[in-house]
């Protein structure tokens, strides 16, 4: 009985030995992985390494966020929705031939340019726009439905 006793021993430690070098040939080969293409390292100076790298990624993007916010606030100042409507102001006319054209930026402030039609001649003329509406001219209802319009086809 003694015998069995140090056999079923034996078996267990036999069992334990063999799933602790297991474990340590994983861990092993884990290691290994980490260290491969460091030239004699220590694991202390891989990982430092990596967290210099990652304050640098870090302060790069940071900096690329403030660049992108930057770019945004710049870009909603620029023409950023375009408006075109031609009809036809007069009854002795033919055709569509007179126009209108809109350029706003993202707050809706920019230029409404008329060229109107007539068998004497075309007439030009521009219109400032500040937040949807004529800033020192009144705009025409023509004019307002092509700004209604231009909101719609944000570039």
């Amino acid at each position: 009985m003694n015998q069995t006793v140090e056999f079923a021993a034996l078996g267990i430690l036999f069992l334990w030995l063999l799933a602790l070098s297991f474990l340590f040939w994983n861990l092993y080969k884990h290691y290994n992985n980490l260290l491969k293409g460091a030239s004699s390292k220590t694991l202390k100076a891989v990982l430092e390494d990596l967290l210099k790298q990652v304050s640098a990624t870090q302060k790069e993007v940071v900096y690329l966020n403030n660049r992108c916010d930057t770019i945004e606030k710049d870009g909603a100042n620029h023409i950023q929705n375009i408006g075109l409507l031609r009809f036809n102001p007069f009854k002795d006319t033919g055709g569509n031939q007179s126009f209108i054209l809109s350029l706003i930026d993202a707050k809706n402030t920019g230029v409404i340019i008329s060229g109107l039609y007539s068998r004497s001649g075309t007439r030009w003329y521009a219109k400032k726009v500040i937040a949807g509406k004529g800033a020192e001219h009144e705009l025409s209802d023509e004019e307002k439905k092509v700004l209604k319009e231009t909101e719609k086809n944000t570039l």
